[in-house]
């Protein structure tokens, strides 16, 4: 009887292991979220001239880091078939860099050339507009202190933690949200063919905005433009 008790037993043991096992295995990788970023919104010209300050702040320092003597010639390039944002974020960097103490030529020659390239990215898959963040993460915190001396939580904290989602999600969709349409932003600086320095940035737009991006040889293939 004994012999046959402990052989149930180890039966039921390998049983329960062989379950553990299956279920710590999967047979395609497991999907899980990136850790939390945060990624600007381009919503008007005034941001185009933002996001060119940024470049040439960066562009400056990548160049004096690699060497480049102060004063070193640039001439910015134009994108063939230039879109809207194309023509005036050039004139946004000119005006940058000039402002910056940069000499600007105004034709190719011995200069630096400072390209740029646009890539608009369309994604068909929702675009959730919550995530948590520090109003609600300090709530939270507070109610988790709060349980370990009371088994009761209180109803004014469990209000203050409706209240904190509340603001985090004004927060979030204060932008207008994430959206399906993001444009990566890549600035070249080169010489006789050869890399100096490179930025390369992600940004989203508004779906409705998305055609001042597109290079006028474009805009009439049929592409999806998703509405906000």
């Amino acid at each position: 009887m004994k012999l046959a008790r402990a052989f149930s037993a180890a039966v039921l043991v390998g049983a329960v292991a062989a379950l553990v096992g299956c279920a710590s295995k999967s047979p395609i990788p497991l999907a899980e979220n990136f850790e939390l970023t945060v990624q600007p919104k381009v919503r008007s010209a005034g941001h185009w001239e933002l996001l060119s300050r940024d470049v040439v702040t960066q562009t400056l320092d990548s160049l004096d880091k690699a060497g480049m003597p102060i004063g070193t010639q640039l001439h910015v390039g134009l994108p063939p078939s230039p879109s809207a944002f194309d023509l005036a974020f050039r004139e946004f960097l000119i005006t940058k860099l000039v402002q910056s103490g940069a000499p600007v030529l105004q034709m190719p020659g011995q200069a630096l050339d400072v390209t740029y390239h646009t890539q608009l990215v369309y994604h068909n898959s929702d675009r959730p507009h919550f995530i948590p963040g520090q109003f609600t993460m300090l709530a939270t915190g507070l109610m988790a202190a709060y349980g370990l001396s009371n088994q009761h939580l209180d109803t004014k904290l469990l209000g203050t933690l409706g209240l904190t989602s509340t603001l985090d999600y004004g927060a979030s969709v204060n932008s207008g949200g994430p959206t399906n349409t993001e444009l990566i932003l890549t600035t070249t600086v080169s010489r006789g063919g050869q890399y100096l320095v490179r930025k390369t940035d992600v940004y989203y737009l508004e779906n409705v905005d998305a055609p001042l991006f597109m290079r006028p040889s474009y805009r009439n293939v049929n592409m999806k433009v998703v509405a906000p």
